[in-house]
């Protein structure tokens, strides 16, 4: 049984693999940019037009079949329920169309009732029918545009810059993935098809009305050129007050994000009254661009409203002194009022459609704001210019600088041989993380040159550089699955339990997983809340470990264990037996004395180098901060002896 589930479930899994790789659905979202929304959005159906040409030309022959049923009810009360119609009068107009049809009809109206009664079910049938197609294939298109949509923007943000996330909120980018998306899935399967709906309406019942009577036909349109400029004036309006909307919107949505993610911060400092109060400020001021949307709203539909019902009744008020005046009949009469519906109704819709439609455009817009940031290239079939690291890395007089903002590095230069421990010591701002954060191109240096190898960094593709680099970093994320698989994250091929314990074991973390009640198997809450803050830096530790990289990097990743698991650690990271180059980043001289090279920076340039020995016997912030550490470690040391 379990058998058969898991091969259907891989051949459901490859036959989605093999639809995504397929046109319509590998598309290039950048090629439905442009300034103007609707022509974007018309773009954006690349794949699925005919589809949604069906929709339309469906809801144009439903719309066809609904305005012939109408002029058949119109014959039926002029023709065939008049006491005084024979059989020529009903059939004189049809005579020169259908001869011989006219000549086998019988002369007993009884007996036509019946047709015209299947007549007019027959053309329900097929305003219905087609009503279903019009609707099935624009719901089609709308969903898979959306489907479509949200796997572009999924991958597109894993490829965006380093940058770009520092810059942007999360609660902003969930705001654009998921409501966005969905605001433009409404335009197709609502607003597209309603403007065609209102258009196809429009002209069949005109052309109905036409048939009646020319001068009532455009008497029943003179309200159109009012409702049409009064909706393009409000559509401008309504699209920039939306706009404002979502944009509060995602700024209340980062708010929760945020203080969902930091509500353990919140209650330690005992700051929920200072957090309600933020998020009642953002909240309110959605609420007053709400309030502005919904006026707009308010106003527009009283103006629609009066503007068609009173164009409704002088319709009907003139088809009435025309049938008194015998200009039309009883049944034309009938009919007109069927067809002005049709014909007015439409065009009352277009306030609905105008609010929705600027919604849809106002997303597009939103959402084409990420997909033309420009992608990170990590050009992944780009040969290495050295394929076997391992790990020669000098730094050069390099500089560097968030876009344009203040410098962050001065001037580094420094030079690591292969299998050496550099560690970093400095104070918050210090530029420590920042210098780390480039061996793997997260960010480009601005000026001077980084080597690996004797190669500039450049000429490494991002990619491979991120294979071959390890990184961990003071506060880990981990991801809502099991420990086995978190740890598992990192190594794109399958992995045996017992290397798997391996770097568990190297993390100093396999008893501690073993306890648990379900060992490797135990699921992780979000963001590792079920583990300690210990627990989760030797997990990601392990995870890192498991890859096995040229080059490691632990940023402050052991701040939160104590020293006799961290001497455990660094004790195992010792015994690898392995050359692999590492840069240490830690507060704790303890952490960082046994290293091959210490760098001391302050305020993006490195002030002192050297070994433990060495900056011991200098004067300093290594020696200070060495020798108050010391003391708060012998102060700790008495008032435990005294405790015991």
């Amino acid at each position: 049984m379990l058998c058969c589930a898991a091969d259907t479930i891989t051949r459901r899994d490859k036959a989605l693999a093999s639809l995504i790789e397929t046109q319509p659905y590998n598309f290039d979202m950048k090629r439905a940019q442009s300034a103007r929304g609707l022509a974007g959005i018309i773009r954006l159906m690349d794949g699925f037009r005919l589809h949604y040409a069906g929709a339309i030309s469906a809801l144009a022959i439903s719309s066809i079949a609904r305005t012939a049923g109408l002029l058949l009810i119109g014959w039926v009360v002029d023709d065939l329920l008049s006491p005084q119609a024979t059989l020529i009068d009903m059939t004189a107009g049809l005579g020169h169309i259908l001869p011989q049809t006219v000549n086998t009809l019988r002369p007993d109206l009884p007996s036509l009732l019946p047709l015209a009664a299947l007549a007019f079910l027959l053309l329900s049938l097929v305003q219905g029918g087609f009503s279903y197609f019009s609707g099935r294939w624009a719901a089609y298109t709308a969903e898979r545009i959306a489907w479509r949509t949200r796997n572009y923007l999924f991958d597109h943000l894993q490829r965006l810059s380093f940058s770009y996330h520092d810059r942007m909120q999360t609660g902003e980018l969930l705001q654009r993935a998921t409501s966005d998306v969905d605001a433009i899935r409404r335009f197709y399967v609502e607003q597209g098809v309603g403007i065609g709906r209102i258009l196809v309406m429009f002209v069949v019942s005109f052309a109905g009305i036409m048939m009646l009577s020319t001068p009532l036909a455009l008497f029943s349109i003179l309200a159109a050129p009012f409702l049409i400029a009064v909706s393009w004036y409000m559509f401008g309006k309504i699209a920039r007050k939306y706009e404002e909307l979502q944009d509060q919107e995602a700024k209340v949505s980062a708010t929760l994000q945020e203080h969902l993610s930091g509500v353990r911060v919140v209650r330690a400092f005992a700051r929920q009254e200072h957090e309600i109060e933020r998020f009642e400020g953002d909240n309110w001021r959605q609420f007053e661009r709400g309030k502005e949307l919904l006026m707009l709203n308010a106003l527009y539909w009283p103006m629609t409203d009066l503007i068609t019902s009173v164009q409704l009744v002088l319709g009907v008020l003139l088809a009435g002194y025309m049938v008194i005046d015998g200009t039309i009949s009883v049944g034309d009469f009938v009919a007109y009022v069927g067809l002005v519906g049709a014909l007015i109704g439409p065009l009352r819709q277009i306030g609905r459609l105008v609010v929705q439609a600027a919604q849809g455009l106002g997303s597009y817009k939103r959402v084409m704001e990420i997909v033309t940031q420009e992608r990170e290239e990590l050009h992944e079939e780009t040969a290495p210019p050295v394929r076997d690291v391992v790990g020669e890395v000098e730094f050069e007089r390099v500089s560097f600088r968030y876009d344009s903002a203040t410098p962050v590095l001065h001037d580094v230069s420094f030079r690591v041989r292969p299998g050496q421990v550099i560690a970093i010591l400095g104070g918050t701002g210090a530029g420590k993380t920042s210098l780390v954060g480039l061996l793997p191109r997260f960010y480009d240096y601005t000026s001077g040159v980084i080597r690996l190898d004797g190669v500039p960094l450049e000429d490494y593709p991002r990619a491979f550089l991120r294979e071959i680099i390890g990184l961990v970093e003071q506060e880990p994320f981990l991801f809502s699955r099991s420990i086995r698989e978190n740890i598992t994250y990192g190594v794109g091929r399958d992995v045996s339990d017992e290397e798997v314990f391996e770097a568990a074991r190297m993390a100093a973390v396999h008893d501690v997983i073993r306890d648990f009640p379900q060992g490797y198997q135990t699921m992780v809450g979000e963001r590792g809340v079920t583990l300690s803050g210990g627990q989760k830096q030797r997990i990601a530790l392990a995870r890192t470990l498991l890859k096995n990289p040229r080059i490691l990097i632990l940023d402050d990743a052991t701040s939160s264990v104590d020293t006799e698991t961290e001497a455990s650690i660094r004790d195992a990271l010792r015994a690898r037996g392995e050359a692999v180059t590492t840069f240490l980043i830690a507060h704790r001289v303890t952490t960082l004395m046994h290293a091959d090279i210490i760098l001391v920076m302050a305020d993006g340039r490195i002030v002192q180098s050297g070994t433990h020995e060495e900056l011991i016997a200098q004067d300093g912030i290594y020696r200070q901060t060495y020798r108050m550490q010391s003391r708060i470690d012998e102060e700790l040391e008495r008032e435990m002896a005294d405790v015991e």
